[in-house]
């Protein structure tokens, strides 16, 4: 009789066990829906970024390349690093570096000195039992600034006419020689590039 019953219980338990089993088999496969979908987005944010600090490094080097034509003509030192002086848009390095991150963009200027991209990724999200993802592609965004590092006085008339300024550039001085300018700032000294927060 005790045999009979443990053969009906066991009966029991299958159904309840094959319910158990679907579930989590459904469980895992939303997971797997959502880290999908997860991944999509990070590349996304990270063609966003790779193609915004794009641009705005190709600004910092032309901005550099200026200043170093410039440095006999500390007049024009101050629209430089403040942006103001004419370079042109940098938004082609944006789409060139989106292209290698298998996305499109698109870009613009964000003040004088900073470029905000828009980036949607060439693949989609992929089949999943989440109804529709199959054509979602992900879009992210990211804004990359330029910070001039560089502070500078000009001098008093006493010192000379041909005098140039120092340049303080957070933490080290470059003291300026018009007879030999061999020692100039990188552009990394001059400006820093950062995604904003």
């Amino acid at each position: 009789m005790s045999q009979l019953r443990r053969r009906g219980d066991a009966g029991q338990a299958f159904p309840i066990y094959i319910t158990v089993v679907g579930g989590l088999l459904l469980l895992a496969l939303a997971y797997f829906a959502v880290g999908q979908a997860a991944a999509t987005r990070s590349e996304a944010q990270t063609a966003a970024d790779a193609a915004a600090l794009a641009a705005a490094l190709e600004t910092r080097d032309e901005l550099a390349d200026l200043w170093l034509t410039s440095v006999e003509e500390p007049d024009s030192w101050q629209d430089i690093f403040d942006g103001k002086a004419p370079v042109p848009s940098a938004c082609w390095r944006a789409h060139e570096l989106a292209a290698r991150n298998d996305a499109s963009v698109t870009c613009s200027p964000d003040g004088p000195l900073a470029y905000k991209v828009v980036a949607e990724t060439n693949e989609t999200v992929g089949d999943t039992i989440v109804p529709g993802t199959e054509n979602q592609k992900a879009t992210e965004s990211a804004t990359a600034v330029i910070d001039a590092r560089c502070s500078f006085e000009m001098p008093t008339g006493e010192v000379g006419d041909d005098a140039l300024p120092r340049l303080s550039c957070e933490g080290e001085d470059w003291d300026l020689n018009p007879d030999d300018l061999l020692d100039l700032p990188n552009p990394e000294d001059l400006f820093d590039v950062h995604l904003a927060d």
